[in-house]
């Protein structure tokens, strides 16, 4: 059942070491900006600008923890309105950031150990029955059912919904590619706080071996469900 008691970590501790975490309870207003980052809102509303702020302090954050400067971190700009959004990290550095109402996060890793990773933060409510129907697989519905009854403290829907955001998180930055709905699907551990996803397209080559799934971690507590996806540089493709 979620704990809705007094903020702590999520997504800490969720993942390995390699990775670097900054996790942010709420926002934060005035956050200074670097100039594209400025640019990159001029014009929004201030609950964007919030937000974007918010995500990008923990940005900085995290890269601090890995020892990286701060940059600024804009989005592409180019391609697909969908690729567009991505941000551009520094250069040897992989990252995603998340944020919904109260709650903004940021994980990083260099990519000398972390090939793609891919961070999700959702308010722990469920989906309404379009947007249920829209995300998921015919076989997916009969588990989030199951799933539904014998653990109702967590709306499983929304954490499948979270699991795929993350997916694609991980799966952009490798194949440059959209990744749609249909294309993965998810199975989630509800004791162990794993999931796996399922690719139903030919999935990015790693390390010389092609990836059909990817898996995954997650998490309820405080009223929010963040899921993880992180995938590492084999051993043997490692400097050093």
């Amino acid at each position: 059942m979620p704990d809705r008691s007094a903020p702590g970590p999520l997504l800490e501790g969720l993942l390995p070491e390699a990775v670097a975490v900054a996790e942010l309870f709420g926002s934060v207003a005035g956050v200074e900006l670097f100039e594209q980052e400025a640019e990159a809102v001029a014009g929004a509303a201030e609950q964007r600008r919030r937000e974007f702020g918010s995500v990008r302090l923990c940005a900085r954050r995290a890269l601090a923890r890995l020892g990286v400067e701060p940059r600024p971190l804009v989005p592409r700009g180019s391609g697909p309105e969908w690729a567009r959004r991505a941000p551009r990290w520094p250069e040897g550095v992989v990252g995603s950031m998340t944020h919904c109402a109260g709650y903004h996060a940021a994980a990083v890793a260099l990519a000398e150990s972390v090939a793609a990773l891919g961070v999700d933060g959702e308010p722990d409510e469920p989906l309404s029955d379009d947007v249920r129907r829209l995300i998921t697989l015919p076989e997916e519905r009969p588990v989030l059912q199951r799933l539904g009854a014998a653990h109702p403290g967590v709306h499983w829907d929304r954490l499948l919904f979270s699991a795929k955001e993350s997916v694609y998180k991980a799966w952009f930055p490798l194949t440059g590619r959209w990744l749609d709905f249909d294309q993965c699907a998810i199975t989630p551990d509800p004791d162990h706080g794993t999931f796996t996803a399922a690719l139903k397209v030919p999935g990015p080559v790693v390390g010389g071996v092609r990836l059909d799934r990817f898996d995954g971690r997650w998490r309820a507590g405080h009223g929010l469900l963040v899921t993880a996806v992180v995938i590492p540089v084999p051993t043997s493709e490692r400097g050093g």
